[in-house]
């Protein structure tokens, strides 16, 4: 590891936080932080924490010693002065008299010690950056310093590798008992560089950022060389089947196993995003022939757990030939990880003073030998967060394993730091949307009404795909609605293009939930008169097209045995045939029956269809020369046309994307209709 300290860079960004008050010190607070946590080595999502010890005024104008330490639920990558709010200093020091503190206790006084009162939670490792006297001190996960320190003789390892630069700090749980304990390891020798604290992290610190930084970086480096001295492969390799399957034919087998119907409303489902992972590292890892031993042996640093819970899921090498058999294994390994999730929870809770509420016991990480890792979340990100600490979790275990053998915390302490109140609010839990965890698929999801129901259903937490054959349309809808969303190139009458857009949709989220099969045109044309070839093209895009998106869905779905929807623009036509307009109409009733279809086929199977019947909407459909011309053969303008229906209100797309999302969530609904048109009265149903 080197250093990536730049001179111009850290001058440039002093600069810049000059001309918006932010003084020196903290501005190159802010940049070391984020050199730090840019590098996945050292730290991972929200993990790791940095201080510097300055003057701020405070609102009378009194200059006062402040500790600016990373606060909660701010990432060191990106990190602005805002996260690192100002805690007077003089009265955390003193604290280091007390014999004890509570976690309550210890939070409370710090925000009551905070110059800004909106400021977030300080880190709940603040009193041990407090207690020590250096300026600037920086703390991080390192992968590689983790692979010594996790080892049944850490710190004998350590010593060995560090000398006397750096302290041993035994493992206590963070907060005012951790503080206290390394402070007095400091004291015991006050020209260490740095602490490293077993089975948790390392300490370095300096009079200024610079020297903190490169600290860090410098014992990070003796750890990477001594790990890396005599190394050969790991891990001896087990038996795989001739031919594996493919992540994304295996994705929707795992999420569906992963999923939890709640028993007080059939067809609810709390269902997982799914990220995958693969390369030499990962295969190396998850092929040994003993992953069962060094995989399940708990979490490379406490931090973790709480992402990923104390280990993955491992499941068998899935063989190509025998899916059925591998959902089978999938279902029972998943069962066994919940009961045993559940007597872990039952025999550390027992110890508890105050009872605690079990979590979630489904596992956040997925290991697959042969193919690679899952990550699993309530959201994409979430996932991709599992997926990345499972990762350094590899590198942190493979490294231990090459001088050593890997050895994590005992379950009561991986307990203890998995239900603490101040590690669980990291998470920041609020009420959740009500499609979270969802995956939606929409084609035609370039034109008008396909990008207001990707839009919407976004908006209400699901996942999204948006699918249509001008892949820039397609890629537009998705840059606009960000995050996570794809925007994928599909031709709804090419079978292949669709199983290829459904299997990246399954290979980037893990399956899908709710599709929205929207992509469509109108032809025009007497029905005595229309070319054969006109009134074909018509049913290979409006009838077939929609019959190959629900089966290739209808597959998937299966496999996830999670129910789902689909849902289908059928069109006034399908319903109500308007003049010259046979080659659209017939199809789209065709599509009407087959959703129908759907609903009687897959019912039992908690596959819902439903159909939005909508009219008169500014779309790919109805293109404005066809408004036009309509209004002008009506003798009205544009508007009226649009609005001439019975409330006399023009219907918009996201008119009818609040109809898609109603059937979304609609669990007990299937086989409908919904009309969405301000009311037509030639085109009710009967």
């Amino acid at each position: 590891m080197e250093s990536q300290w730049s001179d111009a860079a850290a001058e440039r960004l002093i600069e810049d936080y000059d001309r918006h008050g932010i003084g020196r010190d903290l501005a190159l607070r802010v940049y070391t932080s984020r050199l730090l946590g840019r590098d996945p080595r050292l730290v991972l999502h929200g993990g790791g924490n940095t201080s510097v010890k300055t003057i701020q005024r405070d609102m009378l104008g009194d200059e006062v010693a402040v500790l600016c330490v990373k606060g909660s639920g701010w990432d060191m990558a990106e990190i602005e002065p805002a996260g690192l709010p100002a805690v007077r200093l003089e009265p955390l020091r003193r604290l280091r008299s007390r014999e004890r503190l509570s976690d309550e206790e210890m939070v409370n006084f710090q925000r009551i010690n905070l110059l800004d009162a909106n400021s977030p939670n300080p880190s709940v490792e603040t009193l041990l950056h407090a207690f020590l006297p250096a300026k600037f001190v920086d703390h991080t996960h390192s992968t590689a310093v983790l692979s010594l320190a996790d080892q049944p003789d850490g710190g004998a390892l350590c010593r060995d590798v560090f000398g006397r630069r750096m302290g041993l700090v035994p493992y206590i749980m963070p907060g005012f008992a951790l503080a206290k304990k390394a402070s007095e390891v400091y004291e015991a020798d006050p020209a260490v560089e740095g602490l490293i604290l077993l089975k948790h992290g390392i300490f370095a610190f300096g009079e200024t950022a610079r020297e903190a930084y490169e600290r860090m970086i410098a014992m990070v480096g003796l750890a990477e060389r001594r790990i890396a001295q005599g190394r050969s492969p790991v891990f001896a390799a087990r038996g795989l089947p001739p031919r594996l399957a493919e992540p994304e034919a295996i994705a929707p087998i795992i999420r569906g196993a992963c999923s939890i119907e709640d028993p007080k409303i059939a067809g609810a489902f709390a269902r997982l995003i799914l990220e995958f992972r693969t390369g030499d590292a990962i295969r190396a890892y998850v092929d040994g022939a003993d992953l069962g031993r060094y995989a399940t042996a708990g979490v490379a640093t406490p931090d973790h757990t709480i992402r990923t819970k104390n280990y993955p899921l491992i499941v068998p090498p899935p063989d190509a030939g025998n899916l059925a058999g591998f959902k089978a294994a999938v279902q029972s390994a998943v069962a066994g990880f919940v009961a045993d999730y559940s007597l872990y929870f039952a025999r550390q809770n027992a110890t508890q003073g105050v009872a605690k509420r079990e979590l979630d016991p489904m596992p956040r990480v997925v290991l697959v030998p042969g193919v690679g890792l899952f990550g699993l979340g309530r959201s994409a990100k979430d996932a991709a967060i599992a997926a990345d600490i499972a990762e350094g979790t590899i590198a942190t275990v493979t490294g231990a394993e090459a001088i050593g053998r890997f050895e994590s915390l005992p379950e009561a302490d991986l307990f203890d730091m998995e239900y603490w109140s101040l590690e669980q609010a990291k998470l920041g839990k609020g009420e959740a949307k009500r499609l979270a965890g969802q995956i939606a698929v929409i084609t035609g999801g370039g034109g008008t009404i396909g990008a207001a129901t990707a839009r919407l259903l976004a908006r209400e937490g699901a996942e999204i795909a948006v699918l249509d054959r001008d892949p820039a349309a397609a890629a537009a809808v998705a840059k606009s609605i960000g995050g996570a969303a794809l925007g994928l190139a599909c031709d709804v009458t090419d079978p292949q293009s669709v199983k290829d857009a459904f299997a990246a949709v399954c290979g980037a989220f893990g399956g899908m939930d709710v599709v929205v099969s929207n992509a469509g045109a109108a032809w025009q044309g007497k029905i005595g008169e229309v070319e054969d070839a006109v009134l074909r093209r018509s049913f290979e895009l409006n009838f077939f097209g929609h019959q190959t998106v629900a089966q290739e869905a209808v597959r998937i779905m299966r496999q996830q045995g999670t129910g789902g929807a689909l849902l289908f623009n059928v069109s006034k036509q399908a319903i109500n045939p308007g003049a010259d307009f046979g080659p659209y109409g017939l199809p789209k009733a065709a599509t009407l029956f087959l959703m129908r279809q759907y609903a009687l086929d897959y019912g039992a199977e908690g596959i819902r269809a439903n159909a939005v019947n909508a009219d008169r909407i500014r779309s790919g459909l109805l293109t404005e020369d066809m408004i036009r011309s309509r209004a002008a053969a009506r003798g009205v303008g544009e508007a009226e046309y649009l609005a001439g229906n019975l409330l006399r209100r023009e219907v918009t797309a996201e008119d009818v994307a609040q109809a898609f999302l109603y059937h979304a969530l609609a669990l007990k609904t299937t086989a409908d209709v919904t009309t969405v048109d301000g009311g037509n009265i030639n085109a009710i149903l009967r």
